[in-house]
């Protein structure tokens, strides 16, 4: 069962994480399949202090091996 875990900067509203959460799922769906019911998706945000200290070193750069898009910026 798929699980898709976002992190983002603070700001979005909620109705623009909802319409990321139904597009992710909509995009899934065309690749994998599985119905609907069998996702889920988890948004956690931060501030940009917390996305340069926590996020980038501890869930980008140390898991890279894992990464299918690496992100073109640096700190």
């Amino acid at each position: 069962m798929p699980h898709f875990q976002i992190k983002l900067l603070e700001g979005k509203s909620e109705e623009q994480k909802q319409k990321l959460t139904e597009e992710v799922i909509k995009a899934a769906q065309s690749v994998v399949g599985f119905g609907e019911e069998s996702y889920s998706v988890s948004i956690e945000e931060y501030t940009l202090n917390e996305w340069k200290t926590k996020v980038y070193p501890n869930d980008i750069i140390a898991k890279e091996k894992a990464l299918y898009k690496k992100p073109g910026y640096k700190f």
